[in-house]
Parts: C-alpha cells; structure tokens; sequence
C-alpha cells in the first residue's frame, strides 16, 4: 500500500503546530514556568530556564516553523516507508 506524502506531511505539521499552540496558550496564561518546573523536578533537576512573556510575532514564527518541519518530516518518513515497501 502506496501512501501519500503530502497527507502525511500536512498532518505531522498540524500535529506539531498544535503541540506548540497549547505550550503557547500555556505560556500566555502563566501555567508554562509550572509545567517546566515539574517536567524538571520529576527527573531531579532544577530548571535553569524562565519562561518569558509571550511576543506574538515569535509565537506566530514557532507556529510556522513547527508546521514546516513537520510538514517535511511526515513527507520524509512516507517517502521512505514507500521506498521500502515496494513491490
């Protein structure tokens, strides 16, 4: 079974635009420092980093971005899943 590149593309990118849309929607409620803090703290760590408030344009940027290399990397996997299934 043959699968296509570009439905796989565009539902990796819409699966990691919409990762990143909750971490920003966490970063524009203030919650985002507490997550960090805990994911740290569960493998003993303290957490170096500060989260800062949100920037729009940056959040616009990471949403493209994210999409983008999602995009590429669903493209990539089916490619390479057609390649090696050939009959």
């Amino acid at each position: 079974m043959k699968l296509s590149k570009n439905k796989a593309g565009l539902s990796m990118g819409v699966l990691l635009a919409l990762v990143h849309l909750v971490w920003l929607v966490l970063v524009a409620t203030g919650v985002a420092q507490f997550c960090l803090d805990w994911v740290f703290k569960m493998h003993s760590l303290s957490n170096p980093m500060t989260v800062l408030p949100l920037n729009r344009l940056n959040s616009l940027m990471l949403i493209v971005f994210t999409f983008i290399v999602g995009y590429i990397l669903g493209w990539v996997f089916v490619l390479l899943h057609n390649l090696l299934h050939k009959k």
